[in-house]
């Protein structure tokens, strides 16, 4: 393998991985303050990637569509969480998991009756459609900027996390929820910022992803269980654990080809079981007590 070979695969990880951290970022905050596993969050940042498209090809600047996508996909989140989740919050948790699952379905087929079943291209943005020379390879400056952007993101919630009042409260609430609403914090309100935030980073990923690839109904499927396999590896409710999961399984995928075509989709999953048997609370995560 030459050294330009190299660096365009680890590249292409990366990509994929800051793809992965966003979506999964969005995932490991819902249930690090909620305690929710919202298996509808794949087809939230589904949902972005198709109203980008929409936005794009009528006209929309896509820096503007960048801005409006993910706050349609939070006001959409807010909705699903004030009148739905809401009520369900003192049920088992095979109730959540299964009104979340209702709106995987109930989302997959809006899609399917606005846009169609047939795959959908986005252009990409005119300043990042031209190509950078890794040596002497051609490589895509758009994938550049996914890789600069994602981790920008990535270091303003944690600055918003713990430098804001409103970031403070909802670790507050992670920690012990009865205790943070004897002091004052509104609680449901809180929860309903969370789900937003959450469906934010999964619409800003969706944004992100649709001038890479092709849109299809079927795209949420397996990002939601490579999310779900980053926050057990990472360690639920760990931003850091999210960030090193997504890397990781981002890597994985990309030399995983190389190594061994017919086997790199077992990667993830081999990865995931040797986590859980020697660190089952994750890289990150910490154990229950």
């Amino acid at each position: 393998m030459t050294i330009s070979t190299f660096i365009i695969f680890f590249l292409n990880g990366l990509t994929n991985g800051m793809l992965l951290f966003l979506i999964s970022a969005g995932l490991t905050l819902i249930f690090g303050v909620m305690g929710i596993l919202n298996f509808a969050h794949g087809s939230l940042y589904m949902l972005g990637a198709y109203l980008t498209f929409s936005f794009v090809t009528h006209g929309l600047n896509f820096w503007l569509a960048l801005i409006f996508a993910p706050l349609t996909v939070a006001i959409i989140g807010g909705i699903i969480e004030s009148i739905f989740l809401r009520r369900i919050y003192h049920e088992d948790i095979s109730f959540q998991l299964l009104l979340t699952f209702a709106f995987v379905l109930l989302i997959n087929d809006l899609v399917r009756l606005v846009w169609g079943s047939a795959p959908l291209t986005t252009p990409t943005p005119e300043l990042f459609a031209v190509t950078v020379q890794i040596f002497d390879r051609p490589y895509p400056a758009y994938n550049l900027l996914i890789i600069i952007l994602a981790p920008l993101v990535g270091i303003n919630l944690w600055l918003f996390l713990s430098k804001t009042r409103l970031g403070k409260m909802m670790r507050a609430v992670a920690q012990d929820k009865v205790m943070a609403g004897a002091l004052g914090i509104n609680v449901p309100q809180l929860f309903t910022l969370v789900f937003m935030l959450g469906a934010w980073l999964g619409g800003v990923a969706g944004v992100l992803v649709a001038p890479l690839r092709t849109l299809n109904p079927a795209m949420a499927d397996n990002v939601i269980i490579e999310s779900f396999i980053i926050t057990v590896i990472g360690g639920l409710g760990s931003l850091p654990g999210a960030l090193v999961g997504a890397l990781l399984l981002g890597l994985i995928n990309s030399f995983g080809i190389l190594i061994a075509p017919r086997a790199q989709v077992a990667f993830p999953f081999i990865l995931m079981a040797i986590t859980l048997l020697f660190r089952p609370q994750g890289l990150f995560g910490k154990i229950q007590r």
